[in-house]
């Protein structure tokens, strides 16, 4: 006599918020980024002229080190917490990947998206006079360069090659982006939807945009080393949160915005290669993370809201049987 095979439930949207687990997952993630980012906090500039290369390098790690935090916090609330308590691996998007076809082509989107996305805002700024473009000479990409002792006649030759490895940015960045987003998008915006798509796509942005303050006090991004840099990095991130977390929900699977996430992050400095030596570069206005950026994102949220994008939320197919 054969036993039948059990039949495992699989999971489904949550009820309610787990608020005791988004607790620990917020104080795990944020906490954790600041302990990562501690040793930058503690360093003495004059001190860290004279440390040893490894020294330094290592310390220019800890950004990325710091974008595990949320995978992190995720393993706590979903394997000692148990939230969920079931189907964990479709809770978070990760399998299975089927529909394929959908899959595959949300994570073609998610790649070439942001790439879009940055080319436009480069030319919001470059409309409104924030940017001042140098395509010809990259001149202030070569002074870049020869600050750091690269030839300038090899300007065009570095700018060529890291345009030719954009296309590749999502894959080349996937490991660390895949840290974050297992968290913002895999675990958190999901256990936020029951308060509705809405505040769970804005209240996972800001929470986002917060966890950045480590670094973005640093003067990262923005140049800014006070509230004002925390407050611009948190609208950018409202604004990319709600695209990527479009991927997301329009997928159900969480591939699209790793894939995504970490064609951002190759892309956003592009303002850097096509400057103009000695034009002014208010990377408040002209980073993608900043107002040229909030602009386009903005067009790019309504044209899907007005389209009831965010009103489809598929699920992913249970395992084959």
């Amino acid at each position: 006599m054969t036993q039948e095979p059990i039949e495992r439930p699989q999971s489904e949207p949550l009820a309610r918020v787990p608020w005791v687990a988004l607790a620990v997952f917020v104080a795990l993630a944020l906490g954790l980024a600041w302990l990562v980012m501690l040793p930058m906090w503690r360093l003495d500039p004059v001190a860290a002229a004279t440390m040893p290369l490894g020294t330094q390098m290592l310390l220019q790690l800890l950004p990325s080190v710091m974008m595990f935090t949320p995978a992190v916090a995720m393993l706590v609330v979903v394997f000692v917490l148990r939230s969920p308590q079931r189907g964990r691996a479709r809770f978070l998007g990760l399998w299975p990947l089927r529909p394929a076809k959908r899959v595959v082509w949300f994570i073609v989107l998610g790649n070439f998206g942001p790439m879009v996305i940055v080319a436009l805002a480069l030319g919001v700024a470059t409309l409104l006079g924030w940017f001042t473009p140098d395509f010809a000479e990259l001149s202030g990409f070569a002074a870049t360069l020869a600050a750091s002792s690269t030839p300038p006649e090899l300007a065009r030759t570095v700018m060529l090659t890291q345009l030719a490895v954009i296309p590749f940015a999502g894959l080349i960045n996937l490991l660390p982006a895949f840290g974050e987003e297992i968290g913002w998008r895999g675990w958190l915006l999901p256990a936020l939807r029951p308060l509705g798509t809405w505040p769970a796509l804005l209240a996972s942005g800001v929470i986002w945009g917060l966890w950045h303050a480590p670094v973005t006090l640093l003067g990262h991004n923005f140049g800014l080393f006070d509230w004002r840099g925390v407050a611009l990095m948190t609208i950018g991130c409202v604004f990319w949160g709600i695209l990527f977390g479009w991927l997301r929900l329009r997928s159900a699977s969480v591939w699209p915005a790793v894939i995504a996430h970490g064609a951002l992050n190759g892309v956003a400095a592009i303002c850097m290669v096509f400057t103009m030596a000695g034009a002014p570069l208010p990377m408040p206005l002209v980073n993608p993370l900043g107002v040229s950026g909030w602009i386009v994102a903005a067009v790019a949220i309504v044209a899907l809201a007005a389209t009831g994008q965010f009103s489809t939320q598929p699920s992913l197919a249970p395992p084959r049987r």
